[in-house]
């Protein structure tokens, strides 16, 4: 029998197992581990990586860290180490705010796919079905450097909602794309990349963009985009409902994620986690550059980012996680069911990210047979994802763990912390 069908037969079985096993337990709550030894993971080993970020923090690779470790839906590890806020010598506390940036993609992406459940639409509805501005959309095909014009042909089909959510639309990403004539384009449109302190709203953002060229056809490559950016604007289209609303009421609230938003109040301000950067060996707060780094604490609070604008806390965003483990409910509140999360949790991309370990669904990153087979990233259809100012999360569906870690800082710092500590997570489990 041919080696790929068996593997994809393992694949769909491995996956058909834990889906199952996710609707056994839809009311998981994260609840305290109590006294070690821990339930499936080795104590000794969960002692390595307390030992590992405290090593990180001693010799100055990063400047604070919260982390979290969650086995069967037992919190098994949760520290703070270091500083919130280097210049005031602010201690890191468990429930710090951070600015989570791409882990929004898979919060928004959630939101999306309970609208399909409810029949709003199909994920092959080209976008200009609800957005009319996307309507004929161009291909770039030249450009000149000396007054930023750019040539374009008609791209080879509508842009979809699928396309949209896995990043296979043709649409860039601004200030932080790979191609610089992409940057330039962006920038001349007065397009708003991640997240803003200004008066301006989605709607206008994403009506401006849809009319800006695509790097190529839709479905034809994979794109790191704005187009979870896009899809927050159709929520609010197809909901009726700001975006913002949109989430506190139908994910936030139900899953009791009290400190995650687009915009934080005063006594929410207070725990947000200061962005620091490395210069001449000596921690200090990173300046506003094309982003102001206080935007979720200040300026009009008008634009809701769904692919980079929400904080969090490890806490809440591990209740998201769980969420997806026990089968699309947390907390007796049901967001999704188990068959829309066999969905997302399925490669949507095809052969378009290589063989790097890594497949693409609706929502995350998902560990493949080959990442499996190099070793300490997970299980089968392990799903992850990070964001811009270095958090990260993974949740293991078939060990049933959760690790989150959560930094705050830009540059290159020596920081090794991000690959150890999934490492030794999945090294601690039994």
């Amino acid at each position: 029998m041919d080696k790929k069908y068996i593997g994809v037969c393992c694949f769909a079985f491995t996956l058909l197992l834990s889906i199952h096993s996710y609707a056994q337990s839809p009311s998981t709550v994260l609840s305290a581990q109590g006294k070690q030894p821990f339930q499936g993971m080795s104590a000794e080993r969960v002692s390595r990586i307390d030992q590992m970020l405290e090593d990180a923090i001693s010799s100055d690779q990063i400047p604070g860290v919260v982390a979290m470790v969650v086995k069967d839906g037992k919190i098994v590890y949760h520290e703070a180490k270091g500083l919130a806020d280097v210049a005031t010598g602010k201690a890191m506390a468990t429930d710090q705010i951070f600015r989570i940036a791409s882990q929004s993609k898979a919060i928004t992406s959630t939101a999306v796919m309970m609208l399909w459940e409810e029949g709003r639409f199909q994920m092959d509805d080209p976008i200009s079905k609800y957005i009319p501005e996307f309507a004929e959309p161009q291909v770039l095909t030249g450009f000149r450097y000396g007054d930023t014009t750019f040539s374009s042909r008609p791209a080879s089909r509508a842009i979809t909602i699928r396309d949209l959510i896995t990043h296979t639309s043709g649409i860039g990403y601004g200030v932080i794309d790979g191609d610089e004539r992409m940057k330039m384009i962006y920038h001349k449109a007065g397009i708003v990349d991640l997240f803003t302190t200004e008066p301006i709203k989605i709607s206008e953002n994403i009506k401006k963009l849809a009319k800006l060229p695509l790097h190529h056809d839709p479905g034809t490559k994979f794109t790191y985009s704005e187009g979870l950016d896009v899809l927050g604007y159709f929520i609010e289209v197809v909901s009726g409902m700001p975006f913002d609303q949109f989430l506190q009421t139908k994910v936030f609230d139900p899953i009791g994620m009290k400190n995650t938003g687009f915009y934080l109040n005063d006594s929410q301000g207070e725990k947000l986690v200061t962005v620091h950067r490395k210069v001449n060996n000596q921690w200090e707060a990173f300046p506003v550059t094309f982003y102001d780094p206080d935007y979720p604490k200040k300026g009009a609070k008008t634009y809701f980012s769904g692919g980079a604008g929400l904080s969090s806390t490890a806490e809440d965003y591990a209740k998201f996680l769980q969420m997806y483990l026990n089968g699309g409910a947390y907390n007796g509140n049901r967001l999704l069911s188990p068959t829309t999360i066999k969905a997302i949790m399925s490669n949507q991309v095809g052969d378009l990210l290589g063989n790097g370990g890594k497949d693409y669904g609706l929502a995350f990153g998902l560990v493949d047979e080959n990442g499996v087979a190099k070793g300490g990233i997970g299980s089968l259809g392990t799903f992850d994802w990070g964001g811009y100012f270095n958090t990260q999360y993974f949740a293991d569906p078939v060990t049933n763990t959760i690790g989150i870690l959560m930094k705050q800082t830009q540059g290159n710092t020596g920081d090794e912390t991000g690959w150890k500590f999934r490492q030794m997570v999945f090294s601690a489990v039994e």
